[in-house]
Protein backbone atom coordinates (compact mmCIF):
# COMPACT_ATOMS: atom_id res chain seq x y z
CA UNK A 1 0.00 0.00 0.00
CA UNK A 2 1.51 3.32 -1.07
CA UNK A 3 1.81 6.26 1.29
CA UNK A 4 -0.73 9.01 0.74
CA UNK A 5 0.35 12.10 -1.14
CA UNK A 6 1.14 15.15 0.96
CA UNK A 7 -1.96 16.92 -0.42
CA UNK A 8 -4.17 13.94 0.47
CA UNK A 9 -2.61 13.71 3.93
CA UNK A 10 -3.29 17.40 4.56
CA UNK A 11 -6.87 16.98 3.36
CA UNK A 12 -7.47 14.05 5.72
CA UNK A 13 -5.87 15.97 8.58
CA UNK A 14 -8.20 18.90 7.87
CA UNK A 15 -11.25 16.61 7.88
CA UNK A 16 -10.14 15.08 11.17
CA UNK A 17 -10.37 18.53 12.74
CA UNK A 18 -14.15 18.25 12.35
CA UNK A 19 -14.09 14.90 14.17
CA UNK A 20 -12.01 16.37 16.99
CA UNK A 21 -14.35 19.35 17.26
CA UNK A 22 -17.46 17.14 17.39
CA UNK A 23 -16.00 14.69 19.92
CA UNK A 24 -16.40 16.81 23.10
CA UNK A 25 -19.77 18.10 21.87
CA UNK A 26 -21.02 14.54 21.41
CA UNK A 27 -19.74 13.58 24.87
CA UNK A 28 -21.53 16.53 26.45
CA UNK A 29 -24.70 16.18 24.38
CA UNK A 30 -25.11 12.47 25.02
CA UNK A 31 -24.33 12.88 28.73
CA UNK A 32 -27.05 15.53 28.99
CA UNK A 33 -29.31 13.36 26.84
CA UNK A 34 -28.63 10.43 29.16
CA UNK A 35 -30.03 12.40 32.10
CA UNK A 36 -33.05 13.46 30.06
CA UNK A 37 -33.91 9.89 29.04
CA UNK A 38 -32.90 8.41 32.41
CA UNK A 39 -35.47 10.56 34.20
CA UNK A 40 -38.25 9.07 32.10
CA UNK A 41 -36.92 5.49 32.33
CA UNK A 42 -36.68 5.80 36.11
CA UNK A 43 -40.29 6.96 36.42
CA UNK A 44 -41.47 4.22 34.04
CA UNK A 45 -39.43 1.51 35.79
CA UNK A 46 -37.41 0.42 32.76
CA UNK A 47 -35.66 -2.95 32.58
CA UNK A 48 -31.96 -3.54 33.18
CA UNK A 49 -31.42 -4.23 29.50
CA UNK A 50 -32.88 -0.82 28.62
CA UNK A 51 -30.62 0.84 31.19
CA UNK A 52 -27.59 -1.00 29.81
CA UNK A 53 -28.41 0.19 26.29
CA UNK A 54 -28.82 3.76 27.54
CA UNK A 55 -25.46 3.68 29.33
CA UNK A 56 -23.76 2.29 26.21
CA UNK A 57 -25.34 4.97 24.05
CA UNK A 58 -24.54 7.79 26.46
CA UNK A 59 -20.98 6.89 27.49
CA UNK A 60 -19.51 4.36 25.03
CA UNK A 61 -20.87 5.50 21.67
CA UNK A 62 -19.05 8.91 21.66
CA UNK A 63 -15.66 7.18 21.83
CA UNK A 64 -16.62 4.53 19.27
CA UNK A 65 -17.93 7.21 16.89
CA UNK A 66 -14.66 9.12 17.16
CA UNK A 67 -12.61 5.99 16.49
CA UNK A 68 -14.72 5.13 13.42
CA UNK A 69 -14.42 8.62 11.96
CA UNK A 70 -10.70 9.04 12.68
CA UNK A 71 -9.87 5.75 10.92
CA UNK A 72 -12.18 6.26 7.94
CA UNK A 73 -10.90 7.10 4.45
CA UNK A 74 -13.05 10.22 4.60
CA UNK A 75 -13.33 11.38 8.22
CA UNK A 76 -15.88 14.05 7.31
CA UNK A 77 -18.26 11.63 5.59
CA UNK A 78 -17.89 9.19 8.47
CA UNK A 79 -18.66 11.94 10.98
CA UNK A 80 -21.75 12.96 9.04
CA UNK A 81 -22.87 9.32 9.12
CA UNK A 82 -22.26 9.30 12.87
CA UNK A 83 -24.53 12.32 13.22
CA UNK A 84 -27.28 10.47 11.37
CA UNK A 85 -26.72 7.45 13.63
CA UNK A 86 -27.09 9.80 16.62
CA UNK A 87 -30.50 10.76 15.26
CA UNK A 88 -31.51 7.13 14.68
CA UNK A 89 -30.60 6.30 18.29
CA UNK A 90 -32.47 9.40 19.45
CA UNK A 91 -35.59 8.21 17.62
CA UNK A 92 -35.32 4.85 19.39
CA UNK A 93 -35.16 6.56 22.80
CA UNK A 94 -38.17 8.74 21.98
CA UNK A 95 -40.20 5.55 21.43
CA UNK A 96 -38.74 3.90 24.54
CA UNK A 97 -39.69 7.01 26.57
CA UNK A 98 -43.24 6.27 25.36
CA UNK A 99 -43.35 9.67 23.67
CA UNK A 100 -43.12 11.58 26.93
CA UNK A 101 -43.88 15.06 25.65
CA UNK A 102 -41.13 17.40 26.94
CA UNK A 103 -38.16 14.99 26.90
CA UNK A 104 -39.15 13.68 23.44
CA UNK A 105 -39.62 17.12 21.93
CA UNK A 106 -36.42 18.40 23.52
CA UNK A 107 -34.41 15.40 22.30
CA UNK A 108 -35.76 15.82 18.78
CA UNK A 109 -34.92 19.54 18.67
CA UNK A 110 -31.42 19.12 20.09
CA UNK A 111 -30.66 16.36 17.61
CA UNK A 112 -31.56 18.80 14.83
CA UNK A 113 -29.72 21.76 16.38
CA UNK A 114 -26.12 21.08 15.40
CA UNK A 115 -27.06 19.11 12.27
CA UNK A 116 -28.56 22.22 10.75
CA UNK A 117 -25.58 24.40 11.67
CA UNK A 118 -23.06 21.82 10.44
CA UNK A 119 -24.60 20.38 7.29
CA UNK A 120 -27.53 22.63 6.46
CA UNK A 121 -31.01 21.47 5.38
CA UNK A 122 -29.69 18.38 3.60
CA UNK A 123 -28.07 16.89 6.70
CA UNK A 124 -31.07 17.96 8.78
CA UNK A 125 -33.41 16.08 6.43
CA UNK A 126 -31.24 12.94 6.61
CA UNK A 127 -31.07 13.18 10.39
CA UNK A 128 -34.82 13.67 10.72
CA UNK A 129 -35.48 10.69 8.44
CA UNK A 130 -33.11 8.60 10.57
CA UNK A 131 -34.91 9.75 13.71
CA UNK A 132 -38.27 8.67 12.29
CA UNK A 133 -36.87 5.30 11.18
CA UNK A 134 -35.34 4.71 14.62
CA UNK A 135 -38.63 5.54 16.27
CA UNK A 136 -40.57 3.18 13.98
CA UNK A 137 -38.03 0.39 14.51
CA UNK A 138 -38.35 0.69 18.30
CA UNK A 139 -42.15 0.62 18.05
CA UNK A 140 -42.00 -2.53 15.92
CA UNK A 141 -39.58 -4.28 18.30
CA UNK A 142 -40.85 -3.10 21.70
CA UNK A 143 -44.43 -2.20 20.87
CA UNK A 144 -46.25 1.11 20.94
CA UNK A 145 -47.01 2.83 24.22
CA UNK A 146 -48.06 6.44 24.77
CA UNK A 147 -47.45 8.30 28.04
CA UNK A 148 -47.10 11.98 27.08
CA UNK A 149 -47.43 13.43 30.58
CA UNK A 150 -44.18 14.86 31.99
CA UNK A 151 -43.61 14.90 35.74
CA UNK A 152 -41.67 17.60 37.61
CA UNK A 153 -38.83 15.13 38.20
CA UNK A 154 -38.61 14.43 34.48
CA UNK A 155 -38.64 18.17 33.76
CA UNK A 156 -35.74 18.67 36.18
CA UNK A 157 -33.77 15.91 34.46
CA UNK A 158 -34.15 17.68 31.10
CA UNK A 159 -32.58 20.93 32.35
CA UNK A 160 -28.93 20.06 31.50
CA UNK A 161 -29.95 19.28 27.93
CA UNK A 162 -32.20 22.32 27.80
CA UNK A 163 -29.71 24.84 29.24
CA UNK A 164 -26.10 23.63 29.22
CA UNK A 165 -25.88 22.03 25.78
CA UNK A 166 -27.30 25.01 23.80
CA UNK A 167 -24.97 27.36 25.68
CA UNK A 168 -21.96 25.26 24.77
CA UNK A 169 -23.10 25.02 21.14
CA UNK A 170 -23.54 28.80 21.12
CA UNK A 171 -20.01 29.33 22.46
CA UNK A 172 -18.56 26.98 19.84
CA UNK A 173 -20.46 28.71 17.05
CA UNK A 174 -19.34 32.10 18.37
CA UNK A 175 -15.71 31.00 18.19
CA UNK A 176 -16.24 29.70 14.67
CA UNK A 177 -17.90 32.97 13.60
CA UNK A 178 -14.98 34.96 15.03
CA UNK A 179 -12.50 32.73 13.22
CA UNK A 180 -14.36 33.05 9.93
CA UNK A 181 -14.67 36.82 10.40
CA UNK A 182 -10.94 37.11 11.08
CA UNK A 183 -10.16 35.02 7.99
CA UNK A 184 -12.53 37.11 5.87
CA UNK A 185 -10.83 40.31 7.00
CA UNK A 186 -7.46 38.81 6.17
CA UNK A 187 -8.73 37.67 2.76
CA UNK A 188 -10.16 41.13 2.08
CA UNK A 189 -6.80 42.64 2.98
CA UNK A 190 -5.01 40.25 0.64
CA UNK A 191 -7.43 41.13 -2.14
CA UNK A 192 -6.67 44.83 -1.67
CA UNK A 193 -2.88 44.58 -1.56
CA UNK A 194 -0.40 43.80 -4.32
CA UNK A 195 1.53 40.71 -3.27
CA UNK A 196 4.93 41.79 -4.60
CA UNK A 197 5.10 45.34 -3.23
CA UNK A 198 2.67 45.44 -0.31
CA UNK A 199 1.06 48.54 -1.85
CA UNK A 200 -2.59 48.77 -2.85
CA UNK A 201 -3.38 46.94 -6.06
CA UNK A 202 -4.81 48.87 -9.00
CA UNK A 203 -8.48 48.26 -8.26
CA UNK A 204 -8.22 49.24 -4.60
CA UNK A 205 -6.05 52.25 -5.42
CA UNK A 206 -8.55 53.49 -8.02
CA UNK A 207 -11.37 53.23 -5.48
CA UNK A 208 -9.42 55.34 -3.02
CA UNK A 209 -8.44 57.84 -5.73
CA UNK A 210 -12.11 58.38 -6.62
CA UNK A 211 -12.98 58.84 -2.96
CA UNK A 212 -10.20 61.36 -2.33
CA UNK A 213 -10.88 63.32 -5.53
CA UNK A 214 -14.56 63.72 -4.68
CA UNK A 215 -13.84 64.77 -1.10
CA UNK A 216 -11.18 67.30 -2.09
CA UNK A 217 -13.32 68.75 -4.87
CA UNK A 218 -16.27 69.12 -2.50
CA UNK A 219 -14.14 70.87 0.14
CA UNK A 220 -12.08 72.87 -2.34
CA UNK A 221 -8.79 71.33 -1.18
CA UNK A 222 -5.71 70.71 -3.35
CA UNK A 223 -4.54 67.19 -4.15
CA UNK A 224 -1.95 65.78 -6.52
CA UNK A 225 -1.57 62.54 -8.44
CA UNK A 226 1.83 61.08 -9.32
CA UNK A 227 2.30 58.47 -12.02
CA UNK A 228 5.71 56.78 -11.72
CA UNK A 229 7.35 54.48 -14.24
CA UNK A 230 10.68 52.63 -13.91
CA UNK A 231 12.91 53.59 -16.83
CA UNK A 232 14.12 50.86 -19.21
CA UNK A 233 12.49 48.16 -17.12
CA UNK A 234 12.29 45.73 -20.03
CA UNK A 235 16.08 45.97 -20.38
CA UNK A 236 16.45 45.11 -16.69
CA UNK A 237 14.34 42.00 -17.16
CA UNK A 238 16.12 41.00 -20.37
CA UNK A 239 19.67 41.47 -19.06
CA UNK A 240 19.28 40.55 -15.39
CA UNK A 241 16.22 38.28 -15.29
CA UNK A 242 12.70 38.62 -14.01
CA UNK A 243 13.63 37.85 -10.40
CA UNK A 244 15.95 40.86 -10.42
CA UNK A 245 13.18 42.86 -12.05
CA UNK A 246 10.86 41.91 -9.19
CA UNK A 247 13.50 43.05 -6.69
CA UNK A 248 13.74 46.41 -8.44
CA UNK A 249 9.95 46.83 -8.29
CA UNK A 250 9.96 45.88 -4.62
CA UNK A 251 12.81 48.30 -3.86
CA UNK A 252 11.12 51.20 -5.66
CA UNK A 253 7.90 50.47 -3.75
CA UNK A 254 9.86 50.67 -0.50
CA UNK A 255 11.28 54.06 -1.51
CA UNK A 256 7.76 55.29 -2.36
CA UNK A 257 6.52 54.24 1.08
CA UNK A 258 9.39 56.06 2.81
CA UNK A 259 8.89 59.25 0.79
CA UNK A 260 5.13 59.56 1.36
CA UNK A 261 3.00 60.25 4.40
CA UNK A 262 0.61 57.87 6.09
CA UNK A 263 -2.33 59.84 4.73
CA UNK A 264 -1.13 59.55 1.12
CA UNK A 265 -2.32 56.69 -1.09
CA UNK A 266 0.43 54.83 -2.99
CA UNK A 267 -0.40 51.85 -5.18
CA UNK A 268 1.00 49.59 -7.85
CA UNK A 269 -0.80 50.63 -11.02
CA UNK A 270 0.49 47.73 -13.08
CA UNK A 271 3.77 46.16 -14.18
CA UNK A 272 6.55 48.64 -13.39
CA UNK A 273 4.17 51.58 -12.96
CA UNK A 274 3.11 53.13 -9.66
CA UNK A 275 0.53 55.77 -8.74
CA UNK A 276 0.29 58.00 -5.68
CA UNK A 277 -2.43 60.35 -4.48
CA UNK A 278 -1.01 63.11 -2.29
CA UNK A 279 -3.78 64.59 -0.17
CA UNK A 280 -3.97 68.34 0.49
CA UNK A 281 -0.90 68.88 -1.69
CA UNK A 282 -0.39 71.60 -4.30
CA UNK A 283 1.73 71.35 -7.44
CA UNK A 284 4.94 72.66 -5.89
CA UNK A 285 4.72 70.35 -2.87
CA UNK A 286 3.95 67.43 -5.19
CA UNK A 287 6.99 68.27 -7.30
CA UNK A 288 9.19 68.16 -4.18
CA UNK A 289 7.82 64.74 -3.20
CA UNK A 290 8.33 63.47 -6.75
CA UNK A 291 11.92 64.75 -6.82
CA UNK A 292 12.60 63.09 -3.48
CA UNK A 293 11.38 59.76 -4.85
CA UNK A 294 13.38 60.19 -8.06
CA UNK A 295 16.61 61.04 -6.25
CA UNK A 296 16.21 58.20 -3.75
CA UNK A 297 15.77 55.70 -6.59
CA UNK A 298 18.74 57.19 -8.42
CA UNK A 299 20.95 56.93 -5.34
CA UNK A 300 19.63 53.61 -4.15
CA UNK A 301 20.96 51.25 -6.84
CA UNK A 302 18.46 48.61 -5.67
CA UNK A 303 19.96 45.13 -5.52
CA UNK A 304 23.05 45.86 -7.56
CA UNK A 305 21.34 47.21 -10.69
CA UNK A 306 23.50 49.97 -12.25
CA UNK A 307 22.40 53.55 -11.55
CA UNK A 308 21.79 54.18 -15.23
CA UNK A 309 19.21 51.39 -15.21
CA UNK A 310 17.44 52.19 -11.94
CA UNK A 311 15.83 55.55 -12.58
CA UNK A 312 12.20 56.60 -12.66
CA UNK A 313 10.17 59.11 -14.63
CA UNK A 314 7.29 60.84 -12.85
CA UNK A 315 4.26 62.72 -14.08
CA UNK A 316 2.36 65.03 -11.72
CA UNK A 317 -1.21 66.33 -12.08
CA UNK A 318 -3.22 68.38 -9.59
CA UNK A 319 -6.99 68.30 -9.19
CA UNK A 320 -8.30 71.11 -11.31
CA UNK A 321 -11.59 72.89 -10.69
CA UNK A 322 -14.53 70.98 -12.11
CA UNK A 323 -12.61 67.68 -12.29
CA UNK A 324 -14.88 64.90 -11.06
CA UNK A 325 -13.51 61.96 -13.02
CA UNK A 326 -10.55 60.11 -11.51
CA UNK A 327 -9.76 58.61 -14.91
CA UNK A 328 -9.27 62.10 -16.34
CA UNK A 329 -6.98 62.85 -13.42
CA UNK A 330 -4.92 59.74 -14.14
CA UNK A 331 -4.83 60.61 -17.85
CA UNK A 332 -3.42 64.09 -17.12
CA UNK A 333 -0.69 62.60 -14.92
CA UNK A 334 -0.03 59.97 -17.59
CA UNK A 335 0.44 62.67 -20.23
CA UNK A 336 2.94 64.40 -17.93
CA UNK A 337 4.72 61.07 -17.45
CA UNK A 338 5.04 60.65 -21.21
CA UNK A 339 6.48 64.16 -21.41
CA UNK A 340 9.08 63.23 -18.77
CA UNK A 341 10.07 60.15 -20.78
CA UNK A 342 10.18 62.08 -24.03
CA UNK A 343 12.47 64.67 -22.42
CA UNK A 344 15.07 62.01 -21.57
CA UNK A 345 13.64 60.07 -18.58
CA UNK A 346 14.85 60.30 -14.95
CA UNK A 347 12.89 63.49 -14.40
CA UNK A 348 9.65 64.97 -13.13
CA UNK A 349 7.08 66.64 -15.39
CA UNK A 350 4.03 68.57 -14.20
CA UNK A 351 0.82 68.61 -16.24
CA UNK A 352 -0.32 72.07 -17.33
Amino acid sequence: MTAPLPEAARFISHERQLVRRMYPLRILGLAAGFLCVAGVLYVNGASRVTWALLIANGFLWPHLARWIAMHARSPRKAELRNLVIDSVLGGIWIALMQFNLLPSALSSVMLAFDRLSLGGPRLLARAFAGQVLGCLAAVLVFGFSLKPTTTMFEIAMTLPLLIVYPLVIGCVNYRLVRTVSRQNRRLAQLNRVDGLTGLLNRGSWEDRAVEILRRHQRLGLPAALLMIDIDHFKRINDEHGHLTGDEVIRAVAGIIRRCTRDVDIPGRYGGDEFAIVLVQTNAEMARLVAERIRLNVLAGEPDGIPVSMSTVSIGVATNEAGMNDARAWVKRADVALLEAKAAGRDRVAIAH
